[in-house]
């Protein structure tokens, strides 16, 4: 079965991911996120915020995703964050000891176990 992923930009500051985060989706969102970032209108974008909240399954090529979408914002001056983390990128990034790069707005509604992750 194949799984997609599909980039919504929702308004000018914001973009909603939904779908998969896999081998098969990411090059196609790194190809796409390149696209959006060399919009125009993107360019006068001091802050992004993507939404991850619909994403149905990731793994190590979602954090890649991620890592590699924070050096395209990065180089262009923008401040991202990521909303709604899916729990498997936590325990990725956290295996990976990466979890304190990623620009994460904490979830209210996540559950902690001792106060971590």
């Amino acid at each position: 079965m194949s799984r997609q992923a599909v980039t919504l930009q929702t308004d000018a500051g914001r973009w909603r991911l939904a779908g998969a985060l896999d081998f098969t989706t990411v090059p196609g969102l790194v190809a796409e996120a390149e696209k959006l970032f060399r919009n125009p209108a993107l360019r006068s974008l001091a802050h992004l915020e993507i939404d991850l909240a619909a994403v149905e399954f990731a793994n190590s090529a979602g954090l890649a995703l991620l890592l590699e979408w924070m050096e395209m914002a990065e180089s262009r001056d923008i401040r991202l964050v990521y909303l709604h983390l899916p729990d498997s990128l936590h325990r990725i990034a956290a295996f990976s000891n990466l979890q304190d790069l990623l620009p994460v707005v904490p979830d209210p509604d996540r559950q902690t176990v001792n106060g971590q992750d």
